[in-house]
């Protein structure tokens, strides 16, 4: 039976060679990738087609909630972080996160077992997780939310003709991005954002962000153009 094969997705250099040198201790698993972000673990897991990813949160350019829908398409996601905010952890459960580990919470021994369970379906979560995940059970509020807010991009998508990544990428417009953080965000080119964005602006008879904005979030005045 062949090892496990992870890969590991952490800025910390220091960190990343921990938790190679561990997993490389056992027959069992093997580091077969590492990556510093968010976009160079997407690159990696298509050429190295991991069993399971360990994905930090905070890590610059393309951070791991960023990257985590793309890539638990491609391989279970375990998050192994240091970030304790308990929005961060309903996010990245809801994102299809198989698990979260917080440094420091737990052993060697854990962390091994985990990543074996993680690959057969069977979450892991380390007490502050564990707690937050309790919380969202008990606060429906949030699930509410985020149902709405998916509910309502997919009226504005059949109102004015979108796709769902015109939806997607208008969303990320209204949140204030630019291009270049659309790019990093959606794993495009700039020019390809350029291209939905000329589209979205078309369909929603728009000449400027603002007014698309306007628009999609239905502050437009009636029969307000694109025009003047």
């Amino acid at each position: 039976m062949r090892p496990v094969r992870v890969l590991i997705a952490d800025d910390n250099p220091v960190v990343r060679a921990g938790l190679a040198a561990l997993l490389d201790t056992v027959e069992d698993l093997h580091v077969v990738a590492q990556a510093a972000d968010g976009r160079e673990a997407l690159v990696l897991t298509r050429s190295h087609t991991p069993d399971v990813i360990l994905l930090d949160v905070r890590m610059p350019g393309v951070d791991g909630i960023s990257a985590l829908p793309h890539l638990v398409r491609l391989a279970p996601v375990l998050m192994l972080t240091y970030s304790r905010d308990a929005e961060v952890v309903r996010e990245s459960l809801l994102l299809g996160a198989g698990g979260y580990l917080v440094h420091g919470e737990f052993t060697a021994s854990e962390l091994l077992r985990a990543v074996r369970d993680v690959r057969e379906g069977r979450p892991h979560f380390t007490p502050t997780a564990a707690s937050a995940l309790l919380s969202a059970l008990r606060t429906p509020s949030q699930p509410q939310r985020l149902v709405a807010q998916s509910s309502e991009r997919l009226h504005n998508c059949e109102l004015f003709g979108l796709s769902s990544r015109e939806g997607e990428i208008m969303d990320l417009i209204a949140s204030g991005m630019n291009n270049q953080q659309i790019a990093a965000a959606c794993f495009i080119s700039e020019k390809t954002v350029k291209n939905h964005i000329n589209r979205i602006f078309a369909k929603l008879q728009s000449a400027t962000r603002s007014e698309a904005i306007a628009r999609w979030l239905g502050t437009a005045r009636p029969g307000l153009t694109g025009h003047g």
